[in-house]
């Protein structure tokens, strides 16, 4: 009859479990029945006076500037998917604002959408690595939850378009 440690071949398998092992520290001498005491930390001795450090100016890199009507592009984009979601506006009026793949994810999306409708709070912009591009994200309510957008813009032939997104 085969032990838990051997198998069917009579192999020997490797046990489940391991001893543990003590790690605690010894036991200090205790006196006649006073506590033992924390050893005491050195008192801290002077050896250098302070010498005050000089601070170096530090140059700022070249903020990329955001593009102008990236924000306003940006609100009115995410509005406008928001209401599609909620199916107050229909899938077509945002063919202009993004590419058709992500405009068939949105559809798919509002088909969905169930609850109270969306209400769009606060949108920020920050520049992407790439040039022509802003990262976008933004806060909205649905009932009483506060839920989060990201996304990102590009300009493309002179217009700004979505081109990726995410509603959380």
């Amino acid at each position: 009859m085969p032990t838990p440690e051997t198998t069917a071949q009579g192999a020997a398998r490797p046990p489940l479990t391991a001893p543990v092992i003590d790690c605690e520290p010894p036991a200090l001498p205790l006196g006649h029945g006073e506590p033992a005491r924390p050893p005491t930390c050195p008192a801290p001795s002077v050896r250098h006076r302070h010498t005050p450090r000089r601070l170096r100016l530090v140059e700022e890199p070249p903020e990329r500037q955001l593009h102008a009507g990236a924000a306003q592009f940006a609100d009115l984009a995410l509005r406008r998917v928001l209401e599609v979601v909620d199916r107050r506006r229909p899938p077509a009026h945002l063919k202009a604002l993004m590419s058709p793949l992500l405009l068939d994810a949105i559809v798919a999306a509002a088909k969905s959408s169930h609850g109270p409708t969306a209400s769009l709070r606060r949108v920020g912009l920050r520049p992407a690595a790439s040039p022509g591009a802003v990262e976008v994200f933004a806060t909205y309510t649905r009932g009483a939850r506060i839920r989060a957008v990201a996304g990102r813009i590009e300009l493309r032939s002179g217009r700004w378009q979505l081109t990726a997104l995410q509603l959380g």
